[in-house]
């Protein structure tokens, strides 16, 4: 591929990641839908989005993945969505991006990997700037939202390491998704309770589901074939600035100072953690 359609390809697919920050606080803010409809709406969409890509590409939905990625994928989801109850659109995208980068170099030094100076000095930075987020003060993010999006960017980490031997990511993801149906279902039935759907809710997680998770994905295995690990992994940095973005635009979120430095350091430290490691 040439390098401008890499670079239009990743940018679609840091945008459609980013989206569903977005779409996610607008349903949960600006219409009735609660959060396990939502968690429902959003994983039986993809999982249609990706069967269908599938049939496109000739292979058979469902043949690829397996129950214990499907189960990562479903805690992600689910903790997505009951954390946007309470976060801002821009600390939720951030504590998740966090989250999901910690667990896999966290997981890389526990086999054995073995940090240079300078990583180990933007694992501090990171860290500095997580706690600085969450310090009591009346900036900070909600703790329990907070613990839940965490939460998810663990599940999402967990996720991301077990398919790194994946042969074809699209079929597992697919395989995957199929399989967090019935665990989803289970959700609804237990929130049955407070079910609340309306259609505004309903096109917002059809969206995150079918168009930025299911269509995203298809996007960005198709830009992975042009980029490096690491850079796959540090263009994932401007997640967080674009839902911050999109809070701003289409929530009306403010973005304060506390925001802003603990990104800087944040973001800041995980890139120099994985430039260290590139170099």
């Amino acid at each position: 591929m040439t390098s401008v359609r890499i670079a239009s390809l990743t940018l679609v697919t840091m945008i459609a990641f980013a989206a569903n920050s977005v779409l996610c606080r607008l349903a949960l803010q600006h219409t009735s839908i609660d959060p396990a409809s939502f968690t429902v709406i959003r994983l039986v969409s993809g999982a249609v989005m990706l069967a269908i890509l599938l049939q496109w590409r000739r292979q058979v939905p469902g043949k690829a993945g397996n129950w214990g990625s499907a189960l990562a994928l479903f805690a992600y989801a689910a903790g997505f969505s009951f954390a946007y109850v309470s976060l801002p659109t821009g600390v939720g995208a951030l504590l998740l991006f966090a989250a999901v980068q910690a667990t896999m170099i966290l997981t890389g030094i526990a086999r054995g990997e073995r940090l240079r100076t300078q990583q180990t000095a933007g694992l501090l930075l990171a860290f500095g700037g997580l706690v600085y987020l969450l310090l009591p003060g009346l900036s900070a993010p909600p703790l329990g939202g907070a613990l839940l999006m965490i939460g998810a960017g663990i599940a999402w980490g967990v996720y991301s390491l077990r398919g790194r031997k994946t042969s074809d990511a699209l079929a597992a993801t697919g395989g995957n998704f199929l399989r967090t149906v019935p665990m989803a279902l289970a959700l609804g039935i237990l929130g049955s309770g407070e079910v609340r759907v309306d259609a505004d809710g309903a096109l917002y997680a059809v969206l995150s589901g079918a168009v930025a998770s299911g269509a995203g994905y298809a996007v960005w295995y198709a830009a992975l074939r042009g980029l490096t690990a690491t850079s796959a992994a540090t263009v994932q940095l401007s997640v967080p600035v674009i839902a911050a973005v999109g809070g701003v635009l289409f929530l009306g979120e403010a973005v304060t100072l506390r925001l802003v430095l603990s990104s800087v350091a944040i973001l800041g430290g995980v890139a120099i953690v994985l430039l260290a490691r590139r170099a």
